[in-house]
């Protein structure tokens, strides 16, 4: 039995999420079910990253095991043969058998995009925020979040959760002309926390909130008292990292 590794770009609009689910198509059942037509195998797909509905992934990562004796060059090429235009695979390898897409990933990269100004042609692709916005106290959020922390605040509630630790490596704000990106890498990301995240600071750099009532909210571990949740159409899948393995 062969462990595959495939690197998947696409665009989450028309898609319910990463996992297959009954109430409409999801990235995941569009790529096996074009790997049982190329193979006539019945296998499930391990994502890195169980992205929402509306949430994009330039680096999804994942890995599926199959008996297949069609090389990695002919099942790529026969892949974006029969997938959606939305959905790109851009790498099939064989990979080692104790590879596992979610479990060996040692990081995560989220980008998220506002747009500072209208726009017609991507407007799938961020989040339109019109009003004036302190990157500062923006930038100051940021920082609060950096290394170990309990992100329950920032989280839709899992009852089954062990933990809500999440180590965060990098988080910073960038303007570039009429968009601001929000870049944020971890060792593990919570369900809904990146977009809980954006919305809460983009709260503070409206002036609805200050950069210390920000770090209250972190610490009370208490959803109710953080902002909205930004768009999904704004958050991006950036990369996954692996040890000695990408």
């Amino acid at each position: 039995m062969r462990n595959l590794k495939l690197v998947i770009e696409y665009d989450g609009t028309d898609f319910v999420g990463w996992q297959s689910q009954s109430n409409g198509p999801s990235i995941q059942e569009e790529i096996e079910k074009a790997f049982r037509s190329l193979t006539q195998e019945d296998a499930r797909l391990v994502g890195a990253g169980r992205t929402d509905a509306g949430v994009h992934a330039r680096g999804q990562v994942a890995n599926i095991r199959l008996a297949t004796k069609l090389e990695s060059s002919e099942l790529l090429r026969g892949l974006n043969a029969l997938l959606p235009e939305s959905i790109v695979v851009h790498a099939v390898k064989d990979v080692s058998a104790d590879f596992h897409a979610r479990y060996s990933a040692v990081s995560r990269s989220y980008r998220y995009l506002i747009h500072r100004s209208k726009t017609a042609i991507d407007r799938h692709m961020g989040w339109y925020v019109g009003c004036s916005l302190d990157v500062d106290a923006m930038q100051r959020c940021a920082a609060i979040i950096m290394g170990d922390h309990d992100f329950r605040a920032f989280c839709r509630s899992i009852p089954d959760a062990d933990h809500y630790q999440c180590r965060v490596i990098s988080s910073s704000w960038t303007p570039v002309e009429n968009r601001l990106y929000y870049d944020v890498t971890a060792n593990r990301f919570l369900h809904g926390m990146v977009r809980a995240l954006v919305g809460t600071m983009v709260d503070v750099g409206r002036g609805f909130r200050q950069t210390d009532e920000f770090k209250t909210i972190l610490e009370s571990r208490d959803r109710s008292m953080a902002g909205m949740s930004a768009p999904a159409k704004g958050l991006c899948l950036e990369r996954i990292e692996y040890d000695g393995e990408r």
